[in-house]
């Protein structure tokens, strides 16, 4: 009983709330809400007296009035307007419009230009920002928050990119097309195996995503979808670790290479969620954990999948059904939400490259090397490589995105069959 309350104690520090603020505000987040109070409280007080002036008397002689006391009947009407502006006794902003001796409103005044700001105030604007994308499902803007330290927002709105539509659609067809279709084909095995599995738990556990406030939200894009586990951090830790050990038996490279680029990689991505407020720190190591036990299972038996998608002859029927089960399955776990659509992509992808794959070899039109060829070495970088790499990827993403403007046809489906 006691180690079951140690480890519930634990479960509750991973997934505070408060602990993914902590670590926004290490790395320089902060919510423009905090920052208007915080400079609003240095502001001086009067105590619930209005700090606002005006003209009195043939002198022309400035004086403050207060609400509380007794006040002359043509000032009513400026001490009403008092009263209104005082809040919890702090000063109100001064008022956009100046009061005529007679009572009425002025001209308003000229605003001020941004470069007759303080430099502080300027900085302020320059560091404040809002969310990149709206609400995927409700159309939510966000709130606007301050990045203090610039290089972590940057660095880490570049990993949460690596598990994001962007890159998976540029990736996973360079790789194929440029580098090693064999190994390609197998990572994606893994990845539509780890995000399916990784959505469907979501629906099942449905954990809501982190409190806001006191998180703050950089990203609102996925916030209607569900937390537990981080797919980001499961697709983050699966693409690198199996890349890693797909390529390590079939190009020639420093393992240490390979590895502190795994880890760069993986750390880049499951960091980023808890920086962009999308995450608890226990989303993001279950998502961790939830990828290698995959792996575990799943790595042994990519080379019999590859081999029956491959050669055996009724390969894609078997193909499209199960992806297609596997879709349906999915959509009864809970209701309409912007994942269902990631899941289809997902699914439509792994069934495409499978179904392509297939046709290719049966066509003649991919082999894979001999066992003696291994293992590779890795060319020489020219101008002509690299030109032929970038010609025969601009061509083929240009075809998938040609493909993606028809409503009717799941592109992902096309990505090998470009090849």
């Amino acid at each position: 009983m006691a180690q079951n309350a140690r480890l519930l104690q634990w479960f509750d520090f991973l997934q505070d709330p408060k602990k993914v603020a902590g670590f926004q505000r290490l790395c320089g987040v902060e919510g423009i809400f905090a920052a208007t109070a915080e400079s609003a409280s240095k502001r001086p007080l009067s105590n619930g007296s209005c700090s606002s002036r005006r003209r009195a008397g043939a002198e022309g002689e400035s004086q403050g009035l207060r609400c509380k006391g007794h006040a002359a009947a043509p000032d009513l009407e400026l001490k009403a307007d008092c009263c209104e502006r005082l809040s919890n006794g702090m000063v109100p902003p001064p008022d956009p419009v100046r009061r005529r001796k007679g009572g009425g409103e002025g001209p308003p005044l000229p605003a001020a230009s941004e470069s007759s700001l303080p430099r502080e105030q300027r900085a302020e604007q320059e560091r404040s920002k809002k969310p990149e994308r709206r609400n995927s499902l409700t159309g939510e803007i966000g709130q606007e928050f301050a990045i203090r330290n610039k290089f972590f927002y940057y660095l880490f709105s570049f990993g949460t990119e690596l598990g994001n539509e962007l890159f998976y659609i540029s990736f996973f067809p360079f790789w194929i097309w440029n580098v090693d279709a064999d190994v390609g084909r197998k990572l994606i095995v893994i990845w539509v195996l780890v995000m399916y599995l990784g959505q469907c738990a979501k629906d099942i556990i449905r954990w809501p995503r982190p409190s806001s406030p006191p998180v703050i939200k950089l990203e609102v894009f996925y916030n209607s979808e569900y937390s537990m586990p981080s797919t980001h951090a499961m697709s983050g830790t699966a693409i690198p670790v199996s890349l890693l050990l797909l390529t390590y038996s079939r190009w020639q490279y420093s393992f240490v290479f390979g590895l502190f680029l795994a880890v760069v990689w993986c750390s880049l991505v499951c960091f980023s969620r808890v920086y962009l407020g999308m995450h608890s720190i226990l989303d993001v190591i279950a998502g961790f954990l939830c990828a290698i036990l995959i792996m575990v299972f799943f790595y042994p038996v990519l080379e019999l999948i590859d081999n029956f998608n491959l050669t055996y002859k009724y390969a894609p029927l078997i193909i499209i059904g199960l992806h297609l089960a596997m879709g349906i399955f999915s959509f009864t776990l809970d209701t309409w939400s912007t994942s269902r659509g990631d899941t289809a992509q997902i699914l439509g992808s792994g069934a495409g490259i499978a179904c392509g794959s297939h046709v290719n070899y049966m066509l003649g039109i991919m082999s894979d090397p001999l066992p003696d060829a291994l293992p590779f070495i890795p060319p020489v970088i020219t101008v002509t490589l690299v030109g032929k790499a970038l010609l025969r990827f601009l061509i083929g993403v240009v075809i998938l995105l040609m493909i993606v403007s028809l409503p009717v046809i799941n592109t992902t489906a096309v990505y090998y069959e470009v090849y």
